[in-house]
């Protein structure tokens, strides 16, 4: 059931008048909107669908549904092919070191978020750590010791 909302049902909270954000990743449009969207012919996605270039999320009844991103996607691959001549094995290639260059920088960022927890972490905290010789080196806080 859907319900009406009134004028009087307005959200007054600070939260309800932010403009409301938008998942660049919601699988909203079906193949045609995509493909306008993107310049192309619908059987131009179905192709790079096939490809792996772009692939879609897909409804129950197997139906493309393509985000915003990917409908971006669409319009780097043919940039990439049209206007610079790279074939599709190439911009298979591009895409795929372009993926593997955002995964390796969000794992920099989760690395310098866990080192500045470790930074700012207790000083009482020590990590004892034995060394194959049978010294023992004790890190409290921020300095590492030799204790024997």
């Amino acid at each position: 059931m859907m319900v009406k909302r009134r004028p009087d049902d307005v959200d007054d909270s600070p939260a309800g008048r932010l403009p409301q954000r938008f998942d660049p990743d919601a699988p909203l449009f079906v193949i045609s909107t995509a493909a306008r969207l993107a310049g192309m012919h619908p059987q131009t996605l179905r192709t790079y669908d096939r490809l792996g270039l772009v692939v879609p999320k897909r409804t129950a009844g197997r139906g493309r549904r393509y985000s915003q991103r990917d409908i971006e996607k669409l319009r780097l691959v043919q940039f990439l092919s049209q206007d610079e001549g790279i074939n599709l094995i190439g911009v298979q290639h591009i895409l795929r070191l372009q993926s593997e260059v955002e995964r390796l920088q969000a794992q920099v960022v989760a690395l310098k978020e866990e080192i500045r927890g470790l930074r700012t972490a207790s000083t009482s905290r020590r990590v004892f750590v034995a060394t194959s010789t049978g010294g023992i080196w004790v890190r409290t806080g921020r300095t590492l010791e030799l204790m024997s």
